[in-house]
């Protein structure tokens, strides 16, 4: 069985070529695509909740 892709913060941001700042705003408004926090506090993404989350803005 094959582990979902996972991306860290800083993919995400490359991808979306915004700031970290910019996608801090955007997470506090609940704008941002669902993430997990780990316990360590960094973020990671699935590709597939990044991917639809990138959908369901250009609709």
């Amino acid at each position: 069985m094959s582990r979902a892709k996972t991306l860290k913060l800083p993919d995400v941001l490359d991808e979306l070529d915004i700031s970290r700042a910019a996608f801090y705003r955007m997470r506090a408004k609940g704008l941002a695509p669902k993430s997990k926090k780990l316990p360590n506090g960094q973020l990671r993404f699935r590709r597939a909740d990044v991917d639809a989350w990138w959908a369901s803005l250009n609709d």
